[in-house]
């Protein structure tokens, strides 16, 4: 009797684990232009503290200075993406620039993580599609973004994104940035109380 009662109560907890789950609302949050050799160690601190996985998106030479950066980001199961390799719009250069800027950043990601990059966020939104299926990498746009770039304000960020915040969403913001990071984990901080749950983009693309 007592193995059946806890063969039951397993299976009682095991449906209440995914009706939980089902309940949860996943939001991914995003950082790009990085790694920043000071605000990115505090936001990878920061995100360890609250057991949340983000994603980012890194510049091609910047990931070349920090590589403990980028071998911290995969050790501690972060997302990482191809950002360029310096930063350029890519419909505004020709076709094998635009090939060599990607290429070369999935290279300098590939050689410090020894794993293959499957996702990319081309700077400003803009792309040939031709090229990225040529390379076969993923694009992944946003859809709530506080435009942070712009802005010394921490609690206007907040504001922002906790008001756009919706299931599936998907947060812009840039780890260059100090008052990015102190918003970021200020806004992991509010929707996780209002029930959202932070996955990484590809659990939200590939679902």
């Amino acid at each position: 009797m007592a193995g059946m009662w806890q063969n039951t109560k397993k299976t009682i907890e095991s449906i209440s684990d995914v009706k939980k789950k089902e309940e949860e609302k996943r939001i991914a949050i995003t950082f790009d232009d990085g790694p920043d050799g000071i605000s990115t160690p505090v936001l990878l601190d920061g995100l360890k503290e609250r057991g949340v996985r983000a994603s980012f998106f890194v510049i091609g030479q910047e990931a070349e200075e920090h590589p403990d950066l980028i071998r911290r980001m995969q050790k501690e199961g972060h997302l990482i993406g191809n950002h360029t390799y310096h930063h350029v719009e890519l419909t505004k250069v020709d076709q094998e620039t635009e090939r060599k800027e990607i290429e070369k950043t999935n290279e300098v990601i590939e050689n410090i993580t020894g794993e293959t990059v499957a996702f990319i966020r081309p700077p400003y939104g803009s792309w040939r599609e031709e090229t990225l299926e040529e390379i076969d990498l993923i694009p992944v746009k946003w859809d709530i973004d506080p435009l942070d770039w712009c802005t010394k304000s921490t609690g206007e960020i907040v504001r922002k994104v906790v008001t756009q915040a919706e299931e599936n969403g998907i947060i812009l913001l840039h780890d260059c940035y100090g008052t990015s990071v102190e918003a970021g984990l200020q806004i992991i901080d509010t929707l996780q109380e209002e029930g959202y749950r932070f996955v990484t983009v590809d659990e939200l693309i590939m679902d």
